[in-house]
Order: structure tokens, then sequence, then C-alpha cells
């Protein structure tokens, strides 16, 4: 056999384990529910932000799974975790990481993916992505390269946590992780005290109670409610006021679970009674030993309804007095 025909003959084997490996890719798009198999259908091309299930398998959606299915790769913060996901549905999906760590070398990868006109699927461990995680960067990059962005909805911590929490629900804010340094975590719930919504946060096992003490002693004495291991077999919800939610987490007879993910609802702050302008100076001088004349001023205001240029002229007096008591009370 010449040489020549020996690469035509390995050209066309090749061609035929290319056509066989595309068959067998496609017969592998599917989904098994209850010994069922589903075919995952058409999925369009593009990036498709994909909510899975915050701790029970059997939240994911159908339109979920078919998209799991479906697409050409799926970009996930860990892949054993994810993995365990498609292992419950019989998905074969290739997996690839995307998190902190190595978002900025993987996501130029799957930009030239989306290029070639990939599907590509992004998930989170757990609840629905770009919450508390970098996947925004992704959909931003994805969306001014000119590629679909797909919402597939589903799960997720923050609204399970404000539906059994019973405080209001008519307006919230979602504030993520409070900082773990005490000094910027306390300066973080003053930014928040006077937010008129039931705000929701996230937090961990090993600083829920300092977290908690802190939010008591910054926002008084809210009720809340501490949900743990949501949808999860040791799933808990405690409620109560701030400092009794505290109390739980330091007083070491009540023995209260420290372990798994918490999610903290607490109620909106009661309207204040109107501010005086001696009220005002005062929460100036404090919000001044801490911050900068605009963050001060911003969170003043905030705090006691007063017009912000009326703060500022405020801040900007208290500042120049106090220059002046730092000169001696002299002048040229």
């Amino acid at each position: 056999m010449t040489a020549e025909r020996r690469r035509i003959r390995l050209l066309g084997m090749t061609r035929i384990r290319t056509i066989a490996d595309a068959g067998e890719d496609r017969a592998v798009r599917r989904y098994t529910i209850g010994g069922h198999r589903f075919d995952a259908g058409a999925i369009a091309r593009g990036l498709h932000v994909v909510a899975t299930p915050i701790g029970n398998l059997g939240d994911i959606t159908l339109r979920a799974l078919a998209t799991l299915a479906g697409v050409d790769l799926i970009a996930c913060e860990d892949t054993r975790v994810t993995r365990r996901l498609l292992d419950r549905y019989d998905i074969a999906t290739p997996l690839t990481p995307y998190h902190d760590h190595n978002a900025e070398a993987a996501r130029p990868k799957l930009l030239r993916r989306l290029a070639a006109g990939a599907a590509i699927a992004l998930v989170s461990d757990a609840g629905t992505p770009l919450v508390s995680d970098p996947g925004f960067k992704l959909v931003r990059a994805a969306r001014d390269a000119g590629h679909p962005v797909f919402a597939v909805p589903g799960a997720s911590a923050t609204l399970a946590a404000l539906a059994v929490a019973g405080l209001p629900s008519d307006q919230f804010l979602f504030a993520g992780f409070l900082p773990p340094k005490q000094a910027a975590r306390r300066a973080r719930i003053a930014e928040l005290a006077g937010i008129p919504a039931t705000l929701i946060v996230f937090e961990t096992g090993p600083r829920i109670g300092a977290a908690l003490a802190d939010l008591a002693a910054g926002l008084g004495p809210r009720q809340a409610a501490l949900c743990r291991e949501l949808t999860k077999l040791h799933e808990e919800v405690r409620r109560g006021d701030l400092a009794s939610l505290a109390q739980s987490f330091a007083d070491a007879a009540q023995a209260a679970e420290t372990r798994g993910e918490m999610v903290i609802v607490i109620a909106p702050p009661t309207a204040p009674a109107p501010a005086r302008p001696d009220d005002a100076d005062e929460l100036l001088r404090q919000a001044l030993a801490r911050a900068s004349l605009k963050d001060a001023v911003g969170e003043v205001a905030l705090a006691t309804g007063l017009p912000r240029r009326h703060v500022y002229q405020r801040a900007l007096a208290l500042a120049i007095k106090q220059d002046r008591g730092n000169d001696g009370g002299t002048t040229d």
C-alpha cells in the first residue's frame, strides 16, 4: 500500500469514527425521570442560565432537565456537585468548571465555544446562578459579544426563605453575605438599617452567632427568621426577634445547630419619628467618624428621611467646626 493510499484510508477511518461519535453524542442527549427516558429536543445555541435545586434534587424543572441534557457543555462551580444532579437524571453532558478562582481564564474559552455555535448551560452549585457568584461577568461578556442568553428559572434560596419567613414581602433587598470582619460587618449593617424593606442575607455556620449579635445591636428588636438547610432533610426555620435568635447561638444550653446553609430574613424598620436637626447632627458625627463625607451624608439622609442637601450642609458645618476646634479655635 502506497503512502498516499494509506493516508486516504486513515482519513476515511477518522471520518467514520467522527460520525459514529456524533451519533453516540446525539443519542445520549436524553434524561430519565422515574425510569422513563425523554429526548432533550433541540436546544438553541447560546448561553442558558439554569437554576438548579438548593437541596432537594426533585426541585429541578422539566425545562432545566431538557436544557442540561441538550446543551453541548455545562459550566458549573464544582463538577462533583453538578455531577450528582446529572447522575440522578442520567444526563451525560460534559462539565467544565467556572468559578471565582478560574473565571478570568475560563471565560474566553467559553466565549469561543459560543462563537462557534455551541449551546452552553451555566449553573451554580445550588439555586439560581448570578446570585453571589461570578456568573454575571459571563452573561455580560456573552451579551456584549452578541450571543443569545436565556434564563431557565427555578429554585432560589432567597425566595424560598422569604416564602416561609412570614415577614412582609412586598419590598425586599437581598444583601448577600455580610463581611466576615466585625468592623466591616457593623458598618454594612448600619448602611442597611434605614432601608424600608425586608432584608435577606446569607451567612455561614461558623459566623452565624456573631452576625446575629451585630444585627441585633445595629437594627434593634426587629422580627426575623433564620432559615437553615431549606428543602433538605434537616430543614429548620427559627423565628423571633434578632436578640433572641442571637441568644440561641450564644447559649450553649439551647445548642442551636450551626451546620448547613443559612438565610436570615429580617423585617423592615418601623416608621421612625420625624428627625430633629440635633438628631441628624449626632448621627452625622458618628457617621463621619468612620466614613467619608459622601457616605456619611447618604447614610444619615436615608436613616432620617431629611433632604440630602440639608444633611450635606449640616455635615459641612460640622466639618468646619471640627477643623476650627483642632486649630485651637483661632482664625487668621
